[in-house]
This record gives C-alpha cells, sequence and structure tokens, in this order.
C-alpha cells in the first residue's frame, strides 16, 4: 500500500462489532484452541489435498499407457507412478533459489531487456554470446558423427544443459549479487564442489578436443582443394574417412594455445577474443548456407528472405556488438586469421598457376614423337619416371628436362599419385597404366592409387612395385592386342576357307605373341 493512500478508518458500526468480537475471543481459552485445532485441519487437508492431486495427475497420466499398449498392468502403472513421483521429489533439492528465472527463456524480456538498457544492452551481447559459443564444438566436423547424432544431442543433451546451467546461475546471482564475477564456482555446494570441478574440466577437454580434431578435419578438406601447404595426414579410423590427426597442426596448434594463455592471462580478453571469432564463423557459415539454399536445395525465396531476415540481423547483432571490444583482445583472432589466409591464398594461388599451366602445355603425342626423334637427343638405357598431377597426357617438365638434359631413357613413366575416399586399395587395383602412343617409344602413363588408410611402400619400394605391375600391364596389353588381331582375321579366314580348322595357325601366333611379350619386358627389366 502506498503511504498516500493511507486512510485512517473512523469509529463506525462495522468496526464497533469487530472489536467486541475480538475481545471475546482473545479472553475465551476454549474458542482460542478451537481457532488453532481448525487452523491445524485446515493446513493438513490442504498438504492432503496436495498429495492426492499428485498421486491423481501422475497416475491418471501414466495411466494413458494402457490405450497404447496391453502390456501394462495396473502393477506396472502404480511402479512407474511411484518412480516419476520420487524423482520429483528428489529434483526438489536442487531448486534452492528463484525458480521464476526460467522465464527468461520467453523473448518477451529480450525486448523489454533493450528498452530498459538501450546501448549498454548492445555493448553487453559481446558477453552474452559466450554463453553459446561453446555449442559449436559439437559441428566442429560432421564428418566424426552423422548430421543425425549432432541433431540429437543439440536438442536432447547441450540445449537443455545450458538453459539448466544458466537460468541455475540467473537465479543464484538475483540472491547474491555481489558474486557476478565467479557465479558457476559459487553456486556449486560445497560437498559438490570438487566433483563439479572435474566434470567442468572434463567438459572442457572434450569441447576442446572436439575442436582440434576439426581442425585437423579442415585441414584436410583445405590439402584436397589445394587451399594449404602438404602436411602429414594419419588416419586414425579405418571406418570414417574423416577421423585424422596432423602432426605438424597439432604442435603449432599447441605453441598458439600455450602462447595465447600465457599473453592474455585472463578469461575476459580471451573471450573477447573468442566471441569475435566464433561469431564470425557462425555469420560466414549462414551466408554460406544460403548460397547452399539458392544453388543445391533450391528452397523457395520467400524461405531464404525469411532466413535472411532472421538470422542476418540477429548474427550482424552479436557482430556488431562483439566488434566494439576490438581493442580488448579482439583483434587477435582478425590478426591470426590474416596470416592464414595470406598463406592459404598464396599456396592456392600457386597451386592452381600450376596445375593450369601443366594442362595448358600438355605435349601432345606428335610432339612427344618429334622430341624422341631428335637427333640431338640421344636414346640411353634406362628407366625414368616423372610426376605430375595430371592423370592424362605428358607434363610440360618433359620437355624442360630434354632440354636442359639432351636425353631420353628407354622406357618413360608418367606416374600421378590420387587417393581416393575409401579406406584401401586392393594391390590388384594399386596401379592403373595406359600406354602412349606412339607404343614403340615404351612410354606409359601410370595413376597410382591409395586410399586414406594404405600405407605406401608396406612390401616394397613404390617404384619396385610399380615396375612388376608394369611388365604385368604390358604382358596383358600385348596379348590382348594380338588376339583381337588374330580373331579378326581368324574370322575372315574361317569365312574364306568355308569353316576349315585354324587351331595350328592359332598355336604358332600364340608362341609370337609370346615372344613379343618376353622382348617388351626384357627392355623393362634392363631399363630397371
Amino acid at each position: 500500500m502506498n503511504l498516500s493512500n493511507f486512510q485512517l478508518d473512523l469509529p463506525n458500526k462495522r468496526l464497533e462489532i469487530a472489536s467486541k468480537l475480538k475481545s471475546k475471543l482473545e479472553k475465551s481459552r476454549f474458542a482460542k484452541t478451537f481457532l488453532l485445532f481448525a487452523t491445524m485441519l485446515g493446513t493438513s487437508m490442504v498438504i492432503g489435498d496436495g498429495v492426492l492431486t499428485l498421486c491423481i495427475s501422475v497416475l491418471s497420466a501414466v495411466g494413458g499407457i494402457k490405450e497404447a499398449t496391453s502390456a501394462m498392468t495396473e502393477d506396472r502403472i502404480v511402479w512407474v507412478s511411484i518412480a516419476i513421483l520420487v524423482c520429483l521429489f528428489m529434483v526438489q533439492s536442487f531448486i534452492k533459489y528463484d525458480p521464476t528465472v526460467v522465464k527468461a527463456i520467453n523473448p518477451k524480456y529480450i525486448v523489454d531487456y533493450f528498452k530498459r538498457n538501450k546501448l549498454d544492452a548492445w555493448i553487453s551481447l559481446g558477453g552474452v554470446v559466450l554463453a553459446i559459443t561453446g555449442t559449436e564444438a559439437l559441428f566442429a566436423d560432421v564428418g566424426h558423427f552423422t548430421v543425425r547424432s549432432i541433431q540429437i544431442s543439440m536438442c536432447c543433451v547441450t540445449y537443455p544443459s545450458l538453459i539448466l546451467a544458466y537460468t541455475g546461475q540467473a537465479s543464484f546471482l538475483r540472491k547474491h549479487t555481489d558474486l557476478v564475477g565467479d557465479t558457476f564456482f559459487k553456486s556449486i555446494p560445497d560437498q559438490l564442489y570438487w566433483p563439479m570441478f572435474v566434470v567442468a574440466v572434463m567438459a572442457a577437454i572434450i569441447a576442446s578436443q572436439s575442436m582440434i580434431s576439426g581442425t585437423f578435419s579442415i585441414i584436410q578438406q583445405s590439402l584436397a582443394l589445394g587451399c594449404f601447404p602438404r602436411v602429414k595426414i594419419v588416419h586414425t579410423s579405418a571406418k570414417y574417412e574423416g577421423q585424422v590427426y596432423i602432426p605438424e597442426v597439432n604442435y603449432l596448434l599447441m605453441l598458439a594455445c600455450v602462447g595465447v594463455t600465457a599473453g592474455f592471462k585472463t578469461t575476459t580478453k580471451i573471450g573477447n577474443a573468442y566471441g569475435i571469432a566464433v561469431v564470425f564463423v557462425m555469420t560466414l557459415i549462414s551466408s554460406f548456407l544460403v548460397l547452399i539454399m539458392i544453388v543445391i536445395w533450391k528452397t523457395h525465396i520467400l524461405l531464404i528472405i525469411s532466413y535472411i531476415v532472421v538470422i542476418s540481423s540477429v548474427e550482424l547483432l552479436y557482430l556488431s556488438s562483439v566488434l566494439y571490444k576490438f581493442d580488448q583482445g579482439g583483434y587477435l583472432p582478425l590478426a591470426f586469421a590474416c596470416v592464414l589466409m595470406i598463406i592459404m591464398y598464396v599456396w592456392n594461388n600457386v597451386y592452381r598457376r600450376k596445375y593450369y599451366y601443366e594442362l595448358d602445355h600438355k605435349i601432345s603425342p606428335e610432339k612427344l614423337k618429334e622430341i624422341a626423334g631428335d637427333t640431338n637427343i640421344c636414346r640411353i638405357p634406362g628407366l625414368a619416371m616423372f610426376y605430375s598431377e595430371l592423370v592424362q597426357g605428358i607434363p610440360p617438365i618433359f620437355k624442360h628436362y630434354t632440354e636442359s638434359v639432351p636425353v631420353v631413357h628407354s622406357v618413360l613413366v608418367f606416374v600421378s599419385i590420387k587417393s581416393l575416399p575409401i579406406s584401401k586399395v586392393a594391390m590388384g587395383e594399386r596401379f592403373l597404366f595406359r600406354r602412349v602412343d606412339p607404343k614403340g617409344l615404351n612410354v606409359f602413363r601410370c595413376v597410382a592409387r591409395y586410399g586414406y588408410n594404405d600405407v605406401r611402400n608396406e612390401k616394397g619400394p613404390f617404384e619396385k612395385m610399380l615396375i612388376e605391375k608394369l611388365k604385368e600391364f604390358v604382358a596383358e596389353d600385348i596379348w590382348l592386342t594380338q588376339k583381337m588381331v588374330q580373331d579378326g582375321e581368324s574370322d575372315k579366314e574361317h569365312e574364306l576357307n568355308g569353316g576349315s580348322d585354324n587351331k595350328g595357325v592359332k598355336q604358332i601366333d600364340d608362341g609370337r605373341i609370346q615372344e613379343v611379350v618376353d622382348r617388351e619386358t626384357e627392355v623393362i627389366d634392363r631399363a630397371w
């Protein structure tokens, strides 16, 4: 009641009757005892009503299972109801502070918050965003888990846990407003402090491991696109291609983390940097998603516009807020990103220039024949291998080689090593050969195929295995070519002779074919 509205009741008939009744009750011992018991009875009835309400509500709700399955007997329904009631009462010990803080989930309070605080509310978003930044660790690399598993874990575990954690801390702060600096650990009961501390540390380690694994995977994908310098990739799973370990990147990340931790010292500055990095990533991902919706999913334009309006308004608001703290540590992720972008751009630019140069300056079979027939170039015994990204044609490096060293070996093999998105490639399918025309030059193309879990040189030197498979290919190629010619000639001969038997002719031809095979493989053996 406001003091300005207070009015003193003047003496009247109703006030007089009330005063007389109060006086009699105070003087009567029986009346006071009766009122006490009546009050206690009423209180007991309210409590009893509460017990009955709980029981009937839970039983009636659980009893609905009978409509879905006949396996639920009355006894089972009772025990299920009892279990629910026990759990319901067990959690009551955790509700120590204001439970109405759960209403903060309502978006209405966001609007009210901005109305009250205006500019300060916008600035505070840089700290608010840290409440959600840890969740993106779930999406560090979808290659480690399925999309469905991430969706289930996010909806059933992560999001409910976040809501409970932050609303619980908010409720604690409403009573202990002076403990803002370390709310999480201050809100933990003393007997649960160390177990909770262990859980918090383990959660931090798991989240960190997720980001490390995600970094490995994204660098692996960058390597496949030619956007990152070559590093050693160790596949840790035979089932999932995305589970990789990169030693060089691992140690560089370690040094970077140690440096940042030692340099910033406080979570406040690291939080400012972290917020900018995460919100930038979220904004970029949303932008790319719009492109995917247009190009791949072919989503209706109205849905795309709605997505842009809703998501971009939220993310750009957060982005503008975290950039406000640029000079308070927020410069670090931007500087780090600039350095990485320069490295990746330079590498990709050189990689593309090299690849397209080889593609545009491939040596034609006519040019190859011309080079091999040049009187200024000597043909010497031996085998030469030229490595290239091209899987077809002769790379221009061969021309540069002959200009610098005017010799051509008796056997030439142009090798391309390619990785396939499977665990292992069988040894019989490792090498794919093709003879380059003209055949008399003994020039071959070879594509060496490896799975992501294959170990190179596991049974011997790479070159030795390649030569053995090359001889097998030469033998098969000669037999196949000669047989096709022979079968064609035999068919004509069969028609001319009216179906006469040509077995003797074929036996002679088989012997000649084997002589050619032996001669060709001997050339390779001598060259090797």
